[in-house]
C-alpha cells in the first residue's frame, strides 16, 4: 500500500482493496452492543461459510477530535438501488464533469461493499437480500425481507430506532412496499407479498412517514384509489391489494393520506403521514410512456417533508431514502433516464448534507445495494459495438462542460455481482474504512446510534 497526501491535506490510500479515506476520524464504540456481538447474532441466523463472522469494526483508537465522535441522534440512510461504481461515475461525468464533484462524492468517507447474498442457489443478490443485509446485518436468500435463511424474522435498524423512541420514515420513488423499504419496516418470506408489507408498516412497525409510489397495493382489486386503474402510461397498472383497504386502515390509525405534490406541501409538519404518488413506480421504465423519469413528486420534496416531520422528535429519527430509478432504468438500458434518476439522488444527498450541517449529530450513509446492467463507460469506437435490443451500446453522452463524447455499454438486463460504492459522513462514519461486506454497513449504523443490545 502507498500513502500519499493531496494538496488539500487529504489522505489517499493507493494499491490496496480498502475504502478511500478522505480524512481522519474517530471510530464509534457501542455500550452494550459491539460489532462482535452483532457478528455473534448474525452467526445464529446464517448457515454455512460466509462473510461477517469476525469481530466488528470501529473499536480501535481514534484519529483526533471532530464531528465523527459521539452518538448519531439522527440517521439518513440513502440507497441508490442498482448503483454500481460505473453508474456513479456516469452520473458524475454527465452532470458535473471532470472538475466537478457529486454531493455523494463529497461525503467524508468513501468506500465500497461486496454484495453477494447467502442464497443457496444464486451468487448474485437481488434488492431484497441486499436491503436485508443493510437493515439486519444478516445475509439471507434472494427475495427475503428481513428474515434469515430459515425464514425467522430479524430485528431491523428501523425497528431498533422505534424501540429507542425515535421517529422513523421510508421514502422512495419505487412502490413504498418494494424490497428496499420493505426490508427496513417489515418481515415476510417473499418480497412479492406487498400488501402484507404495507399492513406491517402501519400496524406493527408504525413507521411515522411513508412516501413513494405503489398505491395499487393498498387498495383491493376493483377499488380504485386516487390513482385510477389502467392509466394510459401503463394500462397494466391497477389496484391489486390482498389485505383490504389499507389506506382507510392507515387513516383510522392516525395517518394523514396525500396523493399529490400539492397535498404533500400542504400537509402539516407533524404527525403520521402516508403519501402514495403513483400506481406503481413513480416513473415509467416499461409500457407505452417509457422511458420517462418525471416523478409526480420529486425525491427531494419527499425527503424534505420527511425531514421536516421527523426532526421534530427530540429523541432523533431514522430515515431511509431510496432512488429506484437507477435500477429500473439500468435493467432496460435507458442510460439517459438512469442519469436523471442519479441526479435526483445526488440532489437528495445534498439536501441531507445541508440538514446535517445544521444538525451535526446526524449520520448520512449513501450506498448501492447491487449493480444493475453490467454498465461500462467507453470511448467512441465503431468497431466496439456489442449487444442487441435493450443491451445495445448507447450514446453518445457528453462529458459535462466539454464537447467530448462517450458511449455506455450494457452487458445484461439483470443484476451483476460487482461491488457497490458506499459513503458516509457524521458520527461513526469513520468505520467506513473497515467496510467490506454490505452487512458491515448495518454494523456501522448500529454502532453509531449506540442503541444497545436489547434495543
Amino acid at each position: 500500500m502507498r500513502v500519499t497526501r493531496t494538496n488539500g491535506g487529504r489522505i489517499r490510500l493507493v494499491g490496496a482493496a480498502l475504502a478511500v479515506v478522505l480524512a481522519g476520524g474517530t471510530g464509534a464504540a457501542v455500550q452494550g452492543w459491539s460489532g462482535a456481538e452483532v457478528a455473534r447474532e448474525r452467526g445464529a441466523h446464517e448457515r454455512g461459510p460466509g462473510h461477517g463472522q469476525g469481530p466488528g469494526h470501529g473499536q480501535g483508537p481514534g484519529h483526533g477530535p471532530g464531528r465523527d465522535e459521539g452518538r448519531a441522534k439522527n440517521v439518513i440512510f440513502i440507497v441508490g438501488d442498482g448503483m454500481g461504481m460505473a453508474h456513479r461515475e456516469l452520473i458524475r461525468l454527465t452532470t458535473v464533469g471532470r472538475e466537478g464533484e457529486l454531493a455523494m462524492n463529497q461525503l467524508r468517507y468513501q468506500g465500497w461493499a461486496q454484495t453477494d447474498p447467502a442464497d443457496p442457489e444464486e451468487v448474485v443478490t437481488d434488492s431484497a437480500a441486499g436491503a436485508t443485509a443493510f437493515s439486519t446485518g444478516v445475509r439471507s436468500y434472494n427475495g427475503a425481507i428481513a428474515v434469515d435463511l430459515d425464514g425467522n424474522p430479524v430485528r431491523t435498524l428501523l425497528e431498533r430506532a422505534e424501540r429507542a423512541g425515535k421517529s422513523t420514515g421510508l421514502v422512495t420513488t419505487s412502490q413504498v412496499t418494494d424490497a428496499t423499504p420493505a426490508a427496513f419496516g417489515s418481515h415476510v418470506a417473499d418480497r412479492g407479498n406487498q400488501s402484507e408489507i404495507a399492513r406491517q408498516f402501519i400496524e406493527e412497525s408504525e413507521v411515522e412517514v411513508i412516501l413513494g409510489g405503489g398505491e395499487d397495493w393498498w387498495y383491493p382489486a376493483g377499488a380504485e384509489g386516487q390513482w385510477p386503474d389502467n392509466p394510459a402510461s401503463d394500462p397494466s397498472e391497477q389496484s391489486k391489494g390482498t389485505a383490504g383497504n389499507l389506506v382507510e386502515r392507515a387513516q383510522s390509525l392516525g395517518y394523514r393520506y396525500v396523493s399529490t405534490a400539492e397535498e404533500l406541501a400542504a400537509a402539516p409538519d407533524r404527525g403520521r403521514l402516508l403519501g402514495l404518488f403513483a400506481n406503481e413506480e413513480m416513473f415509467e421504465h416499461t409500457g407505452p410512456a417509457a422511458p420517462l423519469y418525471e416523478p409526480s413528486v420529486p425525491l427531494t420534496d419527499m425527503a424534505s417533508k420527511a425531514l421536516d416531520i421527523l426532526s421534530r422528535d427530540r429523541d432523533g429519527f431514522f430515515l431511509v431514502i431510496e432512488e429506484e430509478g437507477i435500477d429500473e432504468m439500468a435493467h432496460h438500458g435507458h442510460g439517459q433516464e438512469m442519469v436523471e434518476a442519479g441526479r435526483a439522488l445526488d440532489e437528495t444527498v445534498a439536501l441531507a448534507r445541508e440538514f446535517a450541517s445544521r444538525n451535526r449529530d446526524t449520520l448520512i450513509v449513501v450506498a448501492g445495494d447491487h449493480e444493475t446492467g453490467g454498465l461500462a463507460i467507453e470511448n467512441p469506437d465503431e468497431n466496439d459495438e456489442s449487444g442487441e435490443g435493450e443491451q445495445a451500446e448507447e450514446g453518445p453522452f457528453t462529458l459535462a462542460g466539454t464537447d467530448l463524447t462517450f458511449y455506455v455499454d450494457w452487458t445484461t438486463g439483470g443484476h451483476t455481482g460487482g461491488a457497490t460504492p458506499a459513503s458516509a459522513e457524521g458520527p461513526g462514519a469513520s468505520a467506513m474504512i473497515d467496510v467490506r461486506d454490505n452487512t458491515d454497513i448495518h454494523d456501522l449504523v448500529l454502532d453509531a446510534m449506540r442503541l444497545g443490545r436489547r434495543s
